[in-house]
């Protein structure tokens, strides 16, 4: 059961869902479920295995779905007596017949990014080897088949050769949460204009969020020229401004980044403010 659950949990992360761990560690007397129970929890609120069953299992179950609604991994440790009339420090009396203890953690673990990298020139092979050194995942999509090859991205998780059309026509709403951020770095306009219609129309048909969440965030490269043409091509085809207003372009933050390789620093460097809930705005600790 416990290699189940953990092979689980790593299915749910790697999928960009963030899990909540229960482990039991420790008991005393009689309890139903011995140290090393451990049931888990996704963002769904779908669950496998067991702490023991009964009123115990109903508040970790609870406590679980609070804990998903937390945006910083966090943990905690409760102990639990089996009987109404249980005392002791921070034992908390459950109404059950057993009369022995439990000891529970409780381990909110969030997934790291996964990024799409559509477009597999200069830049993305530039953040692609950024990425691994942080511990994020990627892949990568481009209709030209030299750009998506084992030998310019060996750690993709995914390596998509493909037309714009033929990569939608496999993909949903759903099926795309498993990317954190959606990148169009494409050497064509029309084929990354094609692609944030179709990405936003997915999300609006769902009605969801790019929240990085449910849906992926959305970021394109380009200059502010650019980006107004895509607008009003969007416009023109019914998509929201709503939807448009929440897509970053230019990506990355500014730093006067030049280079694929300065870029791909200050893409990241968005990234991961947005991933922490950064105010990057903030003052700097040093200068207070």
């Amino acid at each position: 059961m416990t290699a189940r659950v953990l092979a689980w949990v790593l299915e749910q992360l790697q999928h960009n869902s963030p899990v909540v761990l229960a482990t039991v560690v420790g008991t005393k007397g009689s309890v139903p479920g011995k140290s090393g129970a451990r049931l888990a929890m996704n963002r769904s609120q779908n669950w496998v295995g067991t702490v023991g069953g009964a009123g115990l299992e109903h508040r970790i179950l609870n406590r679980c779905k609070e804990l998903l609604q937390e945006s910083k991994a966090t943990s905690e440790v409760h102990t639990f007596g089996l009987n109404k009339g249980a005392k002791g420090y921070e034992v908390q009396p459950l109404d059950s017949l057993c009369g022995g203890q439990v000891t529970i953690s409780l381990e909110l673990m969030l997934p790291m990014p996964h990024i799409l990298l559509m477009g597999g020139g200069h830049c993305s092979e530039a953040i692609s080897k950024l990425l691994p050194k942080k511990g994020w995942n990627f892949s990568v999509q481009d209709t030209r088949e030299a750009f998506t090859t084992s030998e310019l991205y060996p750690e993709a998780i995914e390596r998509s050769y493909s037309t714009v059309e033929e990569f939608f026509s496999n993909e949903t709403a759903g099926s795309l949460s498993r990317f954190s951020d959606v990148l169009l770095l494409g050497h064509d306009y029309s084929e990354d204009l094609d692609r944030l219609q179709r990405l936003l129309q997915l999300a609006e048909g769902a009605n969801v969020s790019l929240d990085g969440k449910v849906f992926p965030r959305i970021g394109a490269i380009g200059s502010r020229s650019k980006w107004k043409s895509f607008t009003e091509s969007c416009i023109d085809m019914g998509i929201q401004p709503s939807s448009l207003d929440r897509v970053r372009c230019p990506i990355g933050l500014n730093i006067g980044a030049e280079s694929p390789e300065e870029i791909a620093i200050a893409v990241i460097a968005e990234i991961l403010s947005m991933h922490k809930n950064a105010d990057v705005h903030a003052p700097n600790w040093r200068d207070q």
